[in-house]
């Protein structure tokens, strides 16, 4: 049968997961580019990471809304994601690093994104709102930004989005009135998010989301998960700071055990030991509780990585294709929810689903997602690198198109009607692609890093948890 989500398991996936099996068939369509400079490639030009870099960047420059969010996902087009949105504001200054486009060209994007951003309505409403409490619904709609169906108003999602935030704030840095202009609005729209106000009764953890149909998410964030860096912005917060100790409480639940004889702080989907690091440069800086084990985070999730590809190359469940050199286990599509024979036997598949692997859980189903060696390539370069230039050259034009790696794909699932060779998946997702851009970028230069040692509530959230060591001295 399908494996429950532990309660743990992150509002992000839990809400897309829902979201996606309650929603109506849409109809695939194409987001509009209005600066858009891309250009067409073959879809069979060999791997490198410039070209991986370049395509995925084009991603988030290409296909942004009419009010300059990002969309979840295309090209099947339902709503944006304001995670997704914090990812590409992080993309454009990558972008310029890069020569993808101009400083002028990509602070002209960022203003008008962080003017939409502020000018979207807040309020205690259930429709005809963007947000409430400077916190933003999790799924925005494609034609007003505004709340999209019933989704939660999301703290992890904000969290990533003031990440994206932060770092447009720290990296347009020079006197001149655009610029002046971004650093008072990225400054002014993370003051305005009240942290506090999505505290348990016992100030100890910040819930996961709120509906103003039935109140706060009973589920709050605790340890170990992608969460990291919104409870370190939390605690930074120079207006709406949530305790110190809420970093504490966040370390107790921690499920410290060996997985593929890796010992390290679990936790089964690889996006959860990315989606900080792609914030926060972990090496040499330690907290009380990484400390006494003499690891720092970004060994953890080395680890864990290591710990994932493991699994994959011994294929317990004996599905098609996986080896050294593809592998990768993390929340993305699938191919459906449905049960079929498979090696004599029923088998579960699924659509969108957390998978991942490690001592709390396993769940695998035989789709294989490059974001997840894309979003750990800091941490293992050479056998992500490896995996990825497989994944690129073996699958190009199916897998591999325009704007670089497809969402997922299952070359086990060869049932129904276009299968035939294996499911490959039609779109791509932003929350996927933001890791494999951030992350290449930091493997290369360590950009990302860099820009958010500059910024003082990173600094101030870190100092406030009780890090200390490396680069923070």
């Amino acid at each position: 049968k399908q494996p429950l989500m532990k309660p743990k398991l992150l509002a992000i996936t839990l809400f897309i997961f829902l979201n996606t099996n309650c929603n109506p068939k849409v109809t695939s369509v194409t987001a509009t580019a209005p600066l858009s400079i891309s250009t067409q490639k073959s879809t069979l030009t060999p791997f490198s990471v410039d070209e991986l870099e370049r395509r995925t960047f084009n991603w988030f420059w290409d296909l942004i809304d009419k009010n300059y969010q990002v969309p979840d996902r295309t090209p099947t087009l339902q709503f944006s994601s304001i995670a997704a949105t914090g990812f590409g504001l992080t993309a454009y200054c990558i972008g310029v690093e890069r020569q993808y486009v101009t400083r002028s060209q990509a602070a002209e994007r960022v203003k008008k994104t962080l003017d939409a951003l502020w000018k979207l309505p807040q309020g205690e409403g259930k429709t005809g709102i963007s947000g409430y409490k400077g916190l933003f619904y999790h799924f925005l709609d494609n034609d007003r930004s505004e709340r999209f169906k019933e989704i939660e108003l999301s703290t992890i999602d904000t969290g990533l989005l003031m990440a994206g935030v932060l770092s447009v704030m720290s990296y347009f840095d020079q006197d001149n009135p655009i610029e002046n202009d971004i650093r008072e609005r990225a400054d002014a729209l993370f003051r305005r998010v009240e942290w506090d106000w999505c505290l348990n009764k016992d100030k100890t953890q910040i819930s996961m989301g709120y509906h103003p149909e039935t109140g706060f998410i009973k589920q709050g964030w605790a340890g170990y998960n992608e969460a990291m860096v919104l409870v370190i912005m939390a605690i930074g917060s120079p207006t709406h700071a949530v305790p110190p100790q809420c970093w504490q409480e966040w370390c107790k639940t921690y499920p410290w055990a060996t997985f593929e004889g890796q010992e390290h702080v679990n936790f089964d989907p690889l996006f959860g030991h990315q989606y900080s690091h792609m914030y926060v440069d972990f090496r040499g800086i330690y907290d009380d509780y990484m400390s006494k084990k003499g690891i720092d985070y970004f060994e953890n999730a080395r680890r864990a990585t290591l710990a994932n590809r493991s699994y994959c190359v011994k294929n317990p469940n004996q599905y098609a294709n996986y080896n050294a050199n593809e592998w990768g286990l993390t929340a993305c599509d699938g191919p459906k929810d449905t049960t079929t024979i498979f090696n004599g036997k029923n088998h579960k598949f699924w659509g969108y689903s957390a998978r991942g692997a490690a001592s709390t859980q396993i769940v695998d189903d035989g789709t294989i997602a490059p974001t997840a060696a894309g979003g750990s390539i800091p941490f293992l370069p050479e056998l992500c690198l490896s995996a990825l230039e497989n994944m690129w050259n073996k699958y190009n034009g199916t897998l591999v198109q325009k704007y670089g790696f497809k969402d997922a794909f299952n070359p086990t699932y060869t049932f129904g009607k276009g299968n035939e060779q294996g499911w490959v998946d039609v779109d791509y997702l932003g929350i996927d692609q933001g890791p494999i851009l951030i992350q290449l970028e930091n493997y290369r230069s360590e950009f990302v890093w860099k820009l958010m040692k500059k910024n003082p509530y990173i600094v101030a959230g870190l100092k406030k948890a009780g890090f200390k060591g490396g680069w923070l001295k």
